[in-house]
């Protein structure tokens, strides 16, 4: 079985981090990869979030329905499994996640959700990734790790794979 992550991942000041030279999510990403073997694809926003934090989500609630990336995927066809991960900006993935998924097609597709957080959980980024996943069987035992804990998520993350 082939398997991709779709993750964004914003480094800069994270809350209750402080800054960080590469984002709690892509340090999560890289640990799914390392145990999992799955491909990597890195959401990028076309404009760059602001590197003070109270900024960042500012921005990222007037991106919600408008963010746009530097590069899409057009076809996940060849690939079984779809790991889904992004901190949660006002109470979901990052808008730009919405954009990444938008127009793929999930159908047969088994899709595993992470998130990275500070206090939200998954918020509600299992409904809205179902929602955009069209056809996927989204496995309901989803991840949330706490950003302060990202870099530690080793063992937790090995024993959810």
């Amino acid at each position: 079985m082939k398997s991709l992550i779709i993750y964004f991942s914003r480094a800069d000041e994270n809350y209750a981090v402080g800054y960080i030279d590469k984002g709690n999510t892509e340090y999560v990403a890289e640990f799914v990869q390392e145990l999992t073997g799955a491909d990597m694809f890195k959401v990028e926003p076309v404009v760059p979030y602001a590197a003070d934090y109270m900024t960042c989500i500012e921005e990222a609630k007037k991106r919600v329905g408008n963010a746009p990336i530097k590069e899409k995927l057009t076809d996940i066809a060849s690939y079984d499994t779809v790991f889904i991960m992004s901190p949660i900006y006002w109470g979901t993935y990052a808008p730009e996640m919405e954009t990444a998924l938008e127009g793929l097609d999930f159908t047969g597709k088994t899709v595993r959700i992470i998130s990275t957080h500070e206090g939200s959980g998954l918020g509600s980024m299992m409904r809205d990734v179902k929602r955009m996943c069209k056809g996927a069987d989204v496995d309901t035992n989803g991840l949330a790790i706490k950003g302060t804990q990202a870099k530690s998520s080793k063992k937790t993350i090995e024993n959810w794979v």
